[in-house]
């Protein structure tokens, strides 16, 4: 075949084939892709080799390697993002281009592509005080999030670290993810101190925007209205509170995030979030009377929650504590929400919460309604829950789920079947797996 004939297979100008063929001229991302096309290969057939003669062994040009990149991203060659950024990171000049499309990735979705990237530009700048490395540290551990709740918690902590070096409105979300998580690994002392962080850091930026006489010009928003960030932290340490069984002090919070009189945002998203604030207040204070003992409300508040998808598993849950605790019958209420007692993405007028926060409210549920049918000696349905509470918290690697389980079933193993018995032992099975896996990380890791 000629160079015109392939020219026209290709769509590759033939003067323009022949300079690249000559080593007279660079060859684009574009032109690359067409002739691998005109050659009837996969596409990315020549990325190792494109690596190779145009990143590694020539200076690097940046148009082309932006294209190059998304290329890579586009067709999921991590590999060949990975041996790009080690040849670039070299060079720390190329820090800024590499971090903004980085940038575009996570905004794309591209998230394991954005983290190569992130991850070369943290590794470059790792001595450095700056701001770069923190939103690259902020980016990799949203990134790295997963339902692996052991792994969670080491990229909690690691990235902790870096909040304060953040821009002060980028440091509002961060420390609500950082809460999040927390609350989700049931580190109430650590969701405490954050809370009260964010509260306190989004009070002041309230205060410079809208009541001190000489307004600074405001140079970047938050991802959301500051006043949220006000009411969440309320909201959180409602919640700790809560989990202190401190429900006098939590009702004290929950009048406090229903408070509206001094939120100054007037947009249709403060509005929403206002919205939501309320609906939670109603919802929780119903729960915390409850929990002190106000079983009068219980029918009040199970009427609130019905038709809510997004309060059934945390009401259903506070009741289930409230029944446990207190020694009241709720079959009734069980037989009617049983339909939807499955797992389902929790939503709020806000937006879907994270999944680390939605699988632990849902295994939480399971443990309570398995502790109330076997208090009921109701032994096979408890049984049945345990062992769905117990399923989940292996698919979390979630210690301490694991252990109120493993503690549960052993105070009622006498009462299970041969049947149960073969099938705990499975599930046993699979929670020594997971610490083997982790015994042999740890001494590889020495």
């Amino acid at each position: 075949m000629t160079i015109n004939q392939f020219a026209g297979v290709s769509g590759v100008n033939s003067g323009t084939l022949s300079s690249i063929i000559n080593g007279n001229r660079p060859i684009a991302m574009k032109q690359l892709d067409r002739i691998t096309a005109g050659m009837g290969l996969p596409e990315g057939e020549f990325y190792e080799l494109y690596i190779d003669e145009c990143v590694v062994h020539s200076t690097p040009d940046w148009r082309r390697l932006g294209p190059f990149l998304q290329r890579c991203a586009e067709l999921d060659k991590l590999e060949c993002i990975r041996q790009v950024v080690q040849t670039l990171m070299d060079n720390i000049s190329y820090a800024q281009a590499l971090f903004e499309t980085a940038e575009e990735f996570f905004v794309q979705g591209k998230r394991q592509a954005a983290a190569m990237l992130y991850e070369g530009v943290a590794e470059s700048e790792k001595y450095q005080h700056s701001e770069r490395l923190a939103l690259c540290q902020y980016r990799l551990f949203t990134i790295a999030l997963g339902k692996d709740q052991d792994a969670n918690l080491r990229t909690a902590m690691h990235f902790e670290y870096f909040v304060e070096r953040l821009d002060e409105v980028d440091q509002l979300n961060a420390l609500k993810d950082l809460a999040n998580i927390y609350a989700s690994l049931h580190r109430w002392n650590r969701v405490e101190a954050l809370a009260e962080e964010m509260g306190h850091k989004a009070s002041i930026q309230y205060q410079n925007k809208y009541h001190k006489v000489s307004r600074r010009t405001v140079q970047k928003e938050p991802a959301r209205p500051l006043c949220f960030y006000i009411l969440y932290a309320h909201l959180l340490r409602a919640a700790v509170c809560d989990e202190r069984g401190d429900y006098i002090q939590a009702l004290h919070y929950v009048s406090l995030y229903s408070d509206f009189s001094w939120v100054q945002e007037t947009t249709e998203e403060a509005r929403q979030i206002m919205e939501q604030f309320k609906e939670w207040a109603e919802a929780n204070t119903y729960l915390y009377r409850l929990m002190t003992g106000e079983t009068k409300v219980l029918a009040d508040y199970v009427e609130f929650i019905n038709g809510r998808e997004n309060e059934m598993v945390p009401g259903l849950t506070k009741i289930m504590q409230a029944a446990n605790r207190l020694d009241f019958n709720v079959d009734e209420i069980i037989e009617r929400f049983e339909p939807h007692l499955g797992l389902k993405n929790l939503k709020t007028r806000m937006g879907k919460l994270n999944a680390q926060v939605t699988e632990d409210k849902y295994t939480v549920l399971l443990y309570e309604l398995a502790v109330y049918c076997l208090n009921a000696q109701k032994i096979k349905n408890g049984i049945a829950y345990l062992f769905q509470c117990l399923e989940t918290s292996v698919r979390m690697n979630s210690d301490s789920h694991i252990v109120q389980c493993v503690v549960l079933f052993e105070q009622y193993r006498h009462l299970s079947s041969g049947e149960d018995q073969e099938r705990y032992k499975i599930l046993i099975g699979e929670v020594q797996k997971i610490n083997d896996k982790k015994s042999g990380s740890a001494a590889g890791s020495r």
